[in-house]
This record gives C-alpha cells, sequence and structure tokens, in this order.
C-alpha cells in the first residue's frame, strides 16, 4: 500500500472536498497525519483514499439529481391540487346561498318572490307564492354548510 504526504490543501484536491472536510476527517481520526514543528498539517493518502471519494461524489450526484425530480413532482402536484380547491371554492360559491346581507336586499327589493312579476299570474291555490319557487329549509342550509366545511377542512 503505497502512501502519499500532502498538505490539507492538496488532500482537499485529490479527495474532491472542502479543506475543513479534511481538517475534521483528521479531528476525527479518519486521516493519518502528522503537524511540523511550524504548525503545518500534513495528511497521508492511501491511493485508494482517493478512487473511494469519487465513488462516493458520483453517488451524491445521482442523489441529488433524483431528489431534485422528487421536488420538481411535489411542486407540480401542489400546483394541480392548489388548481383542485379553486374550482372547489369557485363551486362552492356558485351553490351556496346568499349571505344575510344579500337576503335582507333581497326581502326590501320592490319584487320578492311572494310578489308575481310582470305578466305572471299566480297560480291558484299558493296564496301569493309562484309555482317553481322553492325556498330552502334551515336543516338544508345546515347541511351545506357542514359539506362546504368538510370539502375546504374549515
Amino acid at each position: 500500500m503505497e502512501r502519499e504526504r500532502v498538505t490539507v490543501q492538496e488532500a482537499a484536491r485529490q479527495l474532491g472536498i472542502t479543506e475543513s472536510a479534511v481538517r475534521k476527517r483528521v479531528q476525527r481520526g479518519l486521516l493519518e497525519h502528522d503537524k511540523e514543528p511550524d504548525g503545518r498539517l500534513y495528511v497521508y493518502l492511501d491511493t485508494r483514499d482517493m478512487g473511494q471519494d469519487k465513488v462516493r461524489d458520483s453517488s451524491y450526484d445521482m442523489l441529488v439529481r433524483r431528489l431534485e425530480n422528487e421536488n420538481e413532482f411535489l411542486r407540480r402536484e401542489l400546483e394541480r391540487k392548489d388548481t383542485i380547491m379553486l374550482n372547489m371554492t369557485e363551486a362552492m360559491k356558485a351553490i351556496s346561498p346568499p349571505t344575510p346581507e344579500e337576503s335582507s336586499e333581497a326581502r326590501e327589493s320592490p319584487q320578492t318572490a311572494a310578489e308575481p312579476s310582470e305578466g305572471a299570474q299566480p297560480h291558484p291555490g299558493t296564496e301569493g307564492t309562484q309555482e317553481g319557487v322553492q325556498r330552502p329549509q334551515g336543516g338544508a342550509l345546515r347541511s351545506l354548510g357542514s359539506l362546504r366545511r368538510r370539502l375546504l377542512g374549515w
């Protein structure tokens, strides 16, 4: 087994890692090393050590690519679900009953559901209500609100 004595900078270049990563490996005892009296740190590298880090780098690149692809997929999925939620919200607005402000305005308007419109004849026996006009009952409104809360997660 052949070993080479190199500086921290050279070891980082050969291993394909940062100088701080080399120093951490020295600190953890993963790399053999020695210090000169002037304080300069030298690392001993085996020729097999250099090849192992390159393999690790290629698997790292593959892992990064896979995570980027998964990230992109999740972004598209979030956009799709946002679109679905927007469509559901619009649909709920279309089928939801009028707010209390809107219903009070309808009662104050000159023509209500109880009054026949121009040219319309009240149906005999309905006592002022028009045929085909149905008002939702209180229970129906509550169940619609419950459905909205379940669909929108409120």
